[in-house]
């Protein structure tokens, strides 16, 4: 997993890096048209693989391995970024209490409103009735969901489906992406484990 979870990393960025893990994954926060949806985006995730003396040191957990839960917001058509927090304890009358703790001006201090400018491509925005569960990552599936296209923090458009549009139009984007330099490089390197056949490798990175 480790392998897989590096090479993602490096071939895909802020969409792919948590959700390689055993474990479900707190998602970061989007409020869009006044509403607050869970989003199994990340796009804070490019800017710390630039700057990784950023991301904060500490608020790791088997369910948070990004090690920090952002909120952002989409308004005037533009995503920023309204704060970031980590898990944190403290003892109160000897008992541990476990609240999130704002790190966002320590990320960017300063800063009040944070323009999510190097971001370019999708959020998804799971918008529906919980339909499947799955222990890893952001795999459980739902039953709508809203896909919002940025261009360097800028909105676009936004697109809604139903779990099968939403599964049909995630496999016609997986078939293009066979096509690319990317894909083959993953490929060849998970090929180098002789446990992983290739229809596990093409379902695997289809799904993430």
């Amino acid at each position: 997993m480790k392998t897989i979870l590096r090479l993602l990393l490096i071939y895909f960025g802020t969409l792919l890096s948590p959700i390689v893990f055993g474990t479900a994954q707190i998602p970061d926060i989007l409020i869009y048209q006044g509403k607050e949806y869970n989003l199994n985006s990340n796009p804070l995730e490019p800017y710390f693989e630039l700057h990784p003396d950023k991301r904060p040191q500490e608020g790791f957990s088997t369910a948070l391995w990004r090690g920090y839960i952002a909120t952002f917001e989409i308004t005037d058509n533009k995503l920023f970024l309204k704060d970031i927090s980590i898990l944190a304890s403290k003892d109160s009358l000897g008992k541990y209490i476990h609240y999130r703790k704002s790190v966002k001006d320590q990320v960017f201090p300063g800063q009040e409103k944070i323009l999510i400018d190097w971001f370019t491509g999708l959020l998804i925005v799971p918008n529906g009735r919980l339909k499947h569960y799955v222990h890893m990552g952001y795999a459980s599936t739902y039953s709508k969901y809203i896909l919002i296209e940025l261009d360097k923090g800028f909105y676009i458009q936004e697109r809604r489906f139903s779990a099968g549009e939403y599964n049909r139009f995630r496999h016609k984007q997986f078939l293009a992406f066979k096509k690319t330099d990317n894909y083959k490089k993953i490929f060849d390197e998970l090929s180098k484990d002789k446990n992983n056949t290739a229809d596990f490798i093409d379902s695997f990175l289809e799904v993430y």
